[in-house]
């Protein structure tokens, strides 16, 4: 059997570090007519759209009543360029679970490679606690919150750098 464009695609990302998901997303809204148009968005128009997405399809469901709200469910397989790039769907997007499909054995990463992931991890997470804060915080505690964040990302850039600098010298 002849293998199509898609399995090609699929099987050289995913040779080269790529990873193949499902995700399962589900949604509530009084319309019943909005669902399937903002799952379809969500498909469409965000997640196809994120950093790192080579492809992605779903399945979304008849949206059903439940009291009086309407809820639908998709199911999105989505070929990623790195693992790095589903954390960043999971943390943004939320889905209701993940499913990992390819690669079907263990992977493994290079140190550098981890580093820069619990990076990235930790600015969505400040950037989510940001968010967050300065919706409850008063102005002046959002000015302090602020010169943290800063001085953080300094110190942060020291470190990184100070890294980059033991390597070198380290012959590493």
């Amino acid at each position: 059997m002849a293998k199509s464009d898609v399995d090609r695609v699929t099987e050289e990302k995913v040779a080269r570090g790529g990873v193949l998901v499902k995700f399962y997303f589900d949604m509530q809204h009084k319309d019943k007519e909005q669902l399937q148009p903002l799952m379809t968005d969500l498909i469409n128009n965000r997640l196809m759209k994120e950093k790192g997405v080579v492809y992605c399809y779903g399945a979304i469901e008849e949206p059903l009543q439940q009291k009086d709200v309407y809820t639908t469910s998709a199911m999105v397989t989505v070929l990623f360029e790195n693992f790095m790039s589903i954390i960043n769907i999971a943390f943004n997007y939320a889905p209701a679970g993940i499913e990992i499909i390819k690669p079907t054995k263990d992977m493994s990463f290079r140190i550098g490679e981890l580093q820069n992931m619990l990076m990235d991890m930790s600015q969505l997470s400040a950037a989510y606690s940001r968010f967050i804060l300065e919706r409850v915080l008063k102005p002046d505690e959002i000015d302090a919150m602020n010169k943290s964040l800063m001085n953080r990302a300094e110190i942060g850039k020291r470190f990184l750098e100070k890294r980059d600098t033991e390597k070198k010298e380290g012959g590493a």
